[in-house]
């Protein structure tokens, strides 16, 4: 095969590299990064990771916080032929003890705030040879397998410094970790093809329908190290102008907002938990006037949440898009110009999307389904699940696990993940559907919704919701509010007030924490009756 036709990633930014030239790339903690600095640390460091041993192959876990080290990493992983592993900063040690052992990865890259975390887990993965320190830990340095500075690495001289380890295309490019909120996590393998076909559609499909790259300034405050920020990073590589990204170690509202202002941001990628929270600054005292696009994806947008940001910040649009880890974090999108209420936009260019029963068969339009995906984006598999995968993937369609319809005009609706589906007295309820309904109430800033075993109807509908600052409202009234507005079955039978929901690490609601809650012994105080 030759270099020019290899579909690797490695490939992919030395592509950008030579199409774009050197210019301000990356804003952060008021530092400004030039691509071409970053590109010759990336090839430096993948010459290091060779020295050390990395192999075609190899899986290298990476876990840091947001900062430029992490896509240096990335690309110096492929460079050497390794498989990408990022882990979420938040990671206990137990869960990246399993990450570790699982996946069998012999090289952690990793911060100083992180490394404690790493070495209560080293002793869980017996196969960890080596701890790539991006920065001296303060105080005493734990005990690690053995250890060097990235720095140090990055001082390694390529016997062909322009030089890089092309891959197949279907070689593993990445493993990700699903975040385990349904049980242990587990690895989904992506593969070079796999990636760069969810990149180009998602790149494909915004310049298509007028995000040129005139928009040159992002915000980036999503984890690089989940499937959604590591997409958003791969797009970038395809833009045929020069792009900043301002990028935040973590969200952070407050500074988001003053990120935005003082960087006169034009496009950003948020969650809906970091939108609602956006929405509890003074936005009206920052100047965002030229910032005209959000992207918001991982977890369904309130309609009420949209409602009051374009409100809010007028000129900005909220683009609603779907995707899972196992498609790459990407399958359909909103595009400018053809918004529709409720949905999560049109399949991207080279993907398929249908809605098939439990049967597997096509529902009529309209109709309310599993949503079912082909494209080449399509994850190669679960790492070492080949049982799970024949369950997941059959005949080259993803079966999502989330419920979702296509109208006539092929827009796609999602309804709820179909294992967060609540089965009231032989009755479905979806969570998402009274989570809208509390929404609506002046008083509450946000909800999640579960349901509780129960002996006489299977399950119970709870809910738990925050309010807005100064509001004060009851169950009762929660739950009348919620009465008239759903079906008998459907309405919660107990409502509880937190001052903050359970969130994932990439800010969802964590619905697995959630019932927990629900299921534990709790004062009847704050509850209304059952009916």
């Amino acid at each position: 095969m030759q270099r020019g036709d290899a579909l690797d990633l490695a490939r992919l930014a030395e592509a950008a590299r030579e199409r774009l030239g050197d210019h301000e790339s990356v804003v952060y903690e008021g530092r400004v990064y030039r691509s071409g600095s970053l590109y010759d640390r990336a090839v430096r460091l993948g010459a290091g990771l060779t020295a050390l041993g990395v192999a075609p192959g190899d899986r290298v876990v990476v876990l840091m916080a947001n900062c430029p080290e992490v896509t240096v990493t990335y690309q110096a992983v492929w460079r050497a032929g390794g498989v990408v592993t990022p882990v979420m900063f938040l990671v206990g040690p137990d869960e990246l003890g399993h990450i570790l052992a699982d996946s069998d990865a012999e090289v952690v890259v990793t911060s100083r705030e992180l490394v404690n975390t790493v070495a209560w887990a080293a002793p869980a993965a017996p196969g960890l040879r080596h701890v790539v320190l991006a920065d001296e830990p303060e105080g005493e340095r734990p005990q690690l397998p053995s250890s060097v500075r990235l720095t140090t690495l990055a001082e390694v001289e390529a016997a062909e410094p322009a030089g890089l380890c092309t891959r197949d295309d279907d070689a593993l490019a990445a493993l990700l970790y699903t975040g385990g909120t349904t049980g242990r996590a587990k690895g989904v393998m992506l593969s070079h093809r796999n990636l760069q076909a969810c990149a180009r559609s998602g790149y494909a499909a915004a310049h298509a329908e007028g995000l040129t790259d005139d928009l040159t300034r992002t915000l980036m405050p999503l984890p690089l190290s989940h499937a959604y920020g590591l997409i958003v990073t791969l797009i970038g590589w395809h833009a045929v102008q020069p792009q900043l990204a301002v990028l935040q170690r973590w969200f952070d509202p407050g500074q988001w907002v003053e990120l935005a202002d003082r960087h006169r941001v034009q496009r950003t990628t948020l969650v809906p938990s970091m939108l609602q929270m956006l929405l509890a600054q003074p936005l009206e005292q920052a100047d965002l006037s030229e910032l005209r696009y959000v992207t918001s994806g991982a977890a369904p947008l309130p309609p009420e949440t949209r409602a009051a940001w374009e409100a809010r910040v007028p000129g900005c649009h909220i683009m609603e898009g779907y995707g899972c880890t196992e498609s790459g974090a990407v399958i359909s999108a909103t595009r400018p110009g053809r918004e529709r209420p409720g949905s999560v936009g049109e399949p991207l260019p080279e993907f398929e999307v249908e809605i098939r029963d439990d049967e597997g068969r096509q529902v009529p339009v309209g109709g309310a389904g599993e949503i079912c995906v082909r494209s080449a984006g399509v994850m190669r598999g679960y790492w070492r699940s080949p049982e799970l995968t024949s369950r997941t993937v059959r005949d080259a369609w993803l079966y999502t696990g989330d419920i979702g319809r296509l109208d006539a005009d092929g827009f796609l609706y999602v309804v709820d993940r179909k294992k967060d589906v609540i089965l009231r007295g032989g009755f479905n309820v979806y969570p998402r559907d009274v989570e809208d309904v509390l929404l609506g109430h002046p008083a509450v800033a946000s909800a999640g919704v579960v349901g509780r075993p129960d002996e006489r109807l299977g399950e119970e509908v709870v809910a738990y919701v925050t309010l807005r600052p100064e509001a004060s409202v009851g169950a009762d009234e929660l739950t009348e509010h919620c009465r008239g507005r759903l079906a008998a079955h459907k309405y919660p039978r107990q409502i509880e007030v937190l001052e903050q929901l359970p969130l994932t690490a990439v800010g969802k609601l964590d619905r697995k924490a959630l019932r927990g809650m629900a299921r534990a012994p709790r004062d009847e105080a704050g509850t209304a009756d059952p009916v």
